[in-house]
């Protein structure tokens, strides 16, 4: 197939529709629940006040704000694929955004600008709310919408907020997966964040406040669920591991073959066993010299023995002798060869995960 005939096929996937919506008509959609911001992206996406008021500033001053992007169900509600802090914040000033409990957040109070100094303490309501004229000005002020069509692939939406929200986006590439998991399985996203909150788990990996916020427990736990179980041959083709990653899960939710619980079962005991035997020192290097673990969370550590434990417990084998086996991967040029910095994913997985499997079989 030719290229044209590639991109008029793809084409013909895609249905689009596109308008412009009052603020007030915005908030209308909202409240009569025709409407889905997804709450649950609200810890994804951390705009600060200044961000926030930026934006209310644009709309009073008549700055042209990009278009919102939606996805029409088949139920006939749309749902928000890019927009969701533009939206928020504009819910949030007016008072009306709720979190996912259904429950009114406090209003927006705005910061002072550049250019509009006085907007400093300004509410929506109260002794210090925006004027009458500007409120107007708010309520009409038109928020252009792109609509993909329930027509469209039903893969499409999903392509699409990837798309929009990675790069430049303020949610790392976990915290778009997570987001994209909510709107195709919500319980497995829930799921997912359980397994995260595994105390084995979380003991083990012991990384920093910042990275938890920022979702890396729940892709370390991703990692595990895909590279454990992993057909070795599929291994030569993870190339952008972010980009295997969320396919392999976008897959997982999909399908009906998939058991969760299984799984479950396996990742309790994989790290129950390492938080019994190794702590927090199950994916930290191991000084030959200075006879002790030493330095911070190892990614290919983490990739060779989680995996590799985790492999063999699937398969009815309890890894034994388990610290001298980790002390043993940093004499072990099969590991030492395809780890450390400037080793990519895509070259390291291959090796590594098989030989995991090995040292942890016996």
């Amino acid at each position: 197939m030719s290229l044209q005939d590639q991109i008029s096929e793809r084409r013909k996937e895609i249905r689009t529709d596109g308008y412009a919506l009052s603020v007030g008509e915005w908030i209308s959609l909202y409240e009569n629940g025709e409407l889905d911001i997804h709450p649950e992206f609200q810890r994804f996406y951390r705009w600060s006040c200044s961000q926030k008021t930026a934006l209310i500033e644009s709309i009073l001053l008549g700055i042209p704000i990009p278009s919102i992007f939606v996805s029409q169900r088949e139920d006939g509600i749309w749902d928000v694929v890019d927009g969701l802090q533009r939206l928020s914040t504009v819910f949030e000033f007016l008072g009306v955004l709720k979190d996912e409990k259904g429950k009114l957040l406090p209003p927006l109070v705005l910061e002072g600008t550049k250019y509009l100094p006085s907007l400093n303490g300004v509410t929506w309501e109260g002794e210090n709310s925006l004027p009458s004229d500007a409120k107007l000005i708010l309520k009409r002020s038109k928020l252009n919408v792109s609509i993909l069509l329930r027509e469209s692939d039903t893969t499409t939406k999903y392509d699409l907020f990837q798309r929009l929200n990675t790069g430049g986006s303020q949610a790392s590439d976990q915290e778009v997966r997570n987001c994209i998991l909510v709107m195709l399985r919500p319980d497995m996203y829930h799921w997912l964040r359980k397994l995260s909150d595994h105390a084995g788990f979380q003991e083990t990996i012991s990384i920093s406040d910042r990275l938890i916020k920022e979702s890396y427990d729940l892709e370390l736990a991703l990692r595990f669920i895909i590279f454990h179980s992993i057909d070795t041959d599929q291994l030569g083709s993870v190339g952008d591991v972010g980009v295997f990653l969320s396919e392999k899960m976008r897959e997982m939710a999909t399908s009906k073959k998939v058991d969760l619980d299984a799984i479950g079962k396996n990742f309790d005991s994989t790290f129950k066993l390492l938080s019994e035997t190794l702590a927090d020192f199950s994916f930290k290097r191991w000084d030959e010299r200075k006879d002790r673990f030493m330095g911070s969370f190892n990614i290919s550590q983490y990739e060779v023995v989680a995996c590799g434990i985790g492999y063999n417990i699937s398969q009815g084998r309890t890894p034994t002798d388990i610290e001298s086996k980790v002390r043993g991967l940093w004499s072990n040029p099969e590991y030492t060869d395809w780890t450390g910095s400037g080793m990519t994913a895509a070259r390291r997985l291959p090796r590594l995960v098989p030989l995991g499997r090995r040292v942890f079989s016996i």
